[in-house]
């Protein structure tokens, strides 16, 4: 799924009204049907709801939702940030449609004493004894506007960050930029839920704009309308292919055989939860390749795991022996895909290991920790022409290998990926906040899921394995394999997270939630794609 600028949106709109022939106020319906929908499916115990509407379009999908949800049977006012009059476009229609076929109560507001007014009347202030509103719908201003809010606008914004009941915005919440890539923005409306229409744009992928969910819905605009844009997705579409159901004709020799490569003396587990995300992602056959001292540690992990004891130096690391002439073609014989990296350490000929192994394969290789740090000042041996290669850094594993600091990486990390992918022909897995794929086209794509709770050692090894057994399984579609174990692992820690506490997730906790990763599907069974959040 593309994410969208403000400005792509607006074409999307305007190419589906003037290309593909489907009438303004049919886009207009059908999101304020979509918001409707989600209202009372999320928030089904709500039976009054109150819309917070501005003069524009983002105010007319609100009229729409109000009328919807009146139709339903349930209590709704609307407030007017202006006066009905002013209301031109298809706005006005959904204004003239909600006034005559409903008997919901429009307020008319021009200052914010007469707001605050609206509030208390339409119960969205309770006192002793009052109604309260369960619901408050922010379709102030969407995608087109450009902050900040002033004004009444900003004065609303004061009072409604004050109040306890929900709030689901319309398209972004009020006063958000869409084109923000930000991870939070000051001056906008808070909200508990967001609903846009057609794509995410930059804003719902990047930023943080509600601990609740952020949902597309499909509204009628054809793919064909979205422009080619940049290249940049939603990493949840390729999801899709961990779907589905494997053949009742199955053999393990389908699956594809894992070996990964890795460990020290004092780092087996490393190796140890890379091999077990390996075998619990699905791969046929995982193989861990561990210096002799550590096999038996890692060997109990699974019994499912096959182990390769490798020779290994004074220091306790994998010995450069391993990977020399009869030795290396007996290690990598019948091996689908090469994990390289988690537990290796930086000791004793190590480093070597991992360079030799990428110049003298051309086997599928994913490159991890302490992997990666063997190529810092050597990032000219990392090509990937004619074979698959991944790199999995964090910042400082991509500041290194790019010769740059943090912050210079932190401060570019679409442009910085897309370009290092490019040059180096291969898929670069730029972990952070919101983990970025870049692919070797120069295609982009952003992941929402995972939190705060995977900020402990052990996450990047369990990732490795991810991508190693889906490599394994579907190599003939890399760029859709990785991004899909990138999100797989990402929204097993939000299961995680959601079982327990983030405080107290541990690394393999998640690899335990791959099974709801696997089952859990993108789109509902109303048509929304949930871009954050679970349901």
């Amino acid at each position: 799924m593309r994410v969208l600028t403000a400005a792509e949106m607006g074409q999307t709109d305007r190419r589906t009204v003037e290309e593909f022939g489907v009438a303004f106020g049919a886009l207009m319906e059908a999101a304020g049907e979509s918001v409707a929908t989600f209202a009372r499916r999320h928030y089904p115990d709500a039976r009054s709801v109150v819309a917070l509407c501005g003069k524009g379009n983002n105010g007319g999908d609100g009229m729409v939702a109000a009328r919807v949800l009146a139709e339903a049977g349930l209590a709704v006012e609307v407030i007017l940030l202006g006066r009905t009059a002013d209301v031109k476009g298809q706005a006005a229609e959904a204004l003239a449609q909600l006034t005559g076929e409903t008997s919901v109560r429009i307020h008319e507001i021009e200052d914010e004493a007469r707001f605050k007014l609206a509030l208390e009347q339409s119960g969205v202030i309770a006192y002793a004894g009052g109604q309260s509103v369960d619901l408050l719908l922010d379709a102030l201003v969407g995608t087109g506007f450009q902050p900040p809010l002033r004004g009444l606008a900003a004065a609303a914004r004061e009072l409604v960050n004050r109040l306890t009941i929900p709030v689901l915005a319309v398209d972004v919440p009020s006063g958000w930029d869409a084109d923000s890539t930000e991870q939070t923005v000051e001056g906008a409306f808070r909200a508990d839920g967001v609903v846009t229409f057609t794509a995410p744009k930059l804003a719902h992928v990047f930023g943080y704009m509600t601990a609740g969910p952020v949902v597309v819905a499909g509204i009628g605009s054809p793919d064909e309308a979205i422009p080619a844009g940049d290249g940049l997705s939603w990493m949840g579409s390729s999801k899709a292919i961990a779907e589905k159901p494997r053949g009742v004709n199955s053999n393990k020799g389908k699956f594809g055989h894992v070996l990964l490569v890795g460990g020290s003396y004092g780092t087996a587990g490393a190796p140890s939860m890379a091999s077990l995300a390996a075998l619990r992602t699905g791969a046929g056959l995982v193989t861990a390749a561990v210096p002799k001292s550590i096999v038996d540690v890692v060997a109990g992990v699974a019994p499912e795991l096959m182990l390769k004891p490798l020779e290994e130096g004074p220091e306790g690391a994998v010995a450069l022996s391993n990977v020399e002439g009869q030795r290396l073609e007996e290690l990598l014989k019948r091996i689908t895909v090469l994990a390289v990296g988690p537990g290796l350490s930086q000791r004793g000929e190590a480093g070597k290991v991992a360079r030799e192994l990428l110049a003298k394969t051309k086997i599928p290789m994913v490159i991890d920790a302490d992997g990666l740090n063997a190529f810092d000042g050597r990032d000219d041996l990392l090509h990937g022409e004619g074979r698959t290669l991944v790199l999995t850094p964090h910042p400082g594993e991509m500041a290194r290998l790019a010769g740059l600091t943090i912050k210079e990486v932190e401060a570019d990390r679409i442009g910085l990926a897309r370009r290092f992918a490019i040059e180096h022909k291969l898929t670069l897995v730029l972990k952070g906040w919101r983990t970025l794929v870049a692919h070797p086209d120069g295609r982009v794509a952003v992941n929402t899921t995972g939190n705060p709770a995977m900020a402990k050692g052990g996450s990047g090894d369990i990732l490795t394995g991810i991508v190693a057994a889906m490599l394994a399984q579907f190599p003939d579609d890399v760029a859709r394999a990785v991004e899909a174990a990138v999100y797989l692992h990402g929204l097993a820690a939000d299961f995680a997270a959601r079982m327990m506490d983030e405080h107290t997730v541990l690394a393999t906790d998640t690899v335990a939630h791959l099974s709801d990763a696997f089952r859990y599907r993108v789109k509902d069974q109303d048509g929304f794609s949930w871009i954050a959040g679970l349901r």
